[in-house]
């Protein structure tokens, strides 16, 4: 029987074939830095495969004539998916308090549409459903929905299951927790998104690069996903979201990421310490 953890680290010629592979196929671009957790990470496929070493893995991806479902898998294990609800919660305050309103006084159709951009394993999607619902005074009789997307597959299982404990979920209020969860039974730290959250997020497999993207957009949010990608590919990314952003609508990135020097197609705004998009006239 083979003894996974005993598997040495990817050798420097390994690694750098597999991160042309992960960054050819999904943008991300892994610094030599990060050899030793890609290695960790690829043991999951090893030992998924039966396989003892990672050059056989190598060559089995390349092999295969239809690579689409074994790229799904490796990118899946090597995505990072650390969140929770209401992180940075100061952002989640600028959308209740100053985009939805700002949206609904300039939009005549009543429609809104949200994109959870590297949604992770659903807090993100989930926290701005609550806003909304929070908020549902302003959106009468709208048609609302929340578009949730990720590479990684696993994680968007986790996401349409809604089961969350622990610090996933500590920075939910207890009114809030009471009216939009369902604690479990049998685990009572264990509690499920309910279907009033639900119906508003559908969750589905985009990558950024290589898939058709949502449009006719109100507001991104794309927070802490550009940090894993090289200038070139931000930019690209940037573009694009610029082309299925309405007029008037917003962007939301991370504190530690900017879109200065990247793109010019956008004006930069500061809502309650927190960092904002606006698109430029089209």
């Amino acid at each position: 029987m083979i003894d996974f953890n005993s598997i040495k680290r990817l050798t420097e010629d390994e690694f750098r074939n597999f991160a042309r592979l992960i960054y050819e196929e999904s943008g991300i671009f892994l610094k030599d830095a990060k050899i030793t957790l890609l290695s960790n990470r690829l043991r999951k496929r090893l030992k998924a495969l039966n396989l003892d070493e990672f050059s056989q893995y190598y060559d089995y991806i390349t092999s295969l004539k239809d690579k689409t479902k074994e790229l799904e898998a490796l990118l899946d294990v090597v995505s990072t998916n650390e969140t929770y609800f209401f992180r940075n919660e100061r952002q989640f305050e600028a959308l209740s308090k100053y985009s939805f309103p700002d949206i609904v006084k300039k939009k005549q159709k009543k429609r809104l549409r949200i994109w959870s951009a590297g949604c992770s394993t659903g807090e993100e999607p989930y926290t701005i459903a609550i806003c909304v619902r929070e908020n549902m005074h302003l959106f009468p009789d709208w048609d609302i929905q929340i578009v949730a997307t990720d590479i990684a597959p696993s994680v968007l299982e986790f996401a349409r299951e809604g089961h969350y404990s622990g610090r996933r979920i500590e920075k939910v209020s207890a009114p809030l927790l009471k009216k939009y969860f369902t604690q479990n039974r049998d685990n009572p730290e264990v509690y499920t998104v309910n279907d009033n959250l639900k119906n508003l997020v559908s969750f589905s497999y985009i990558n950024l690069f290589k898939s058709k993207f949502p449009d006719d957009l109100d507001i991104i949010f794309c927070r802490n996903v550009m940090i894993y990608f090289d200038r070139q590919h931000q930019k690209e990314l940037v573009g694009n979201f610029y082309k299925v952003l309405n007029p008037g609508g917003y962007l939301f990135i991370g504190h530690s990421e900017t879109l200065h020097s990247l793109s010019e197609d956008f004006s930069y705004m500061k809502i309650l310490d927190s960092p904002v998009y606006i698109p430029k006239e089209k």
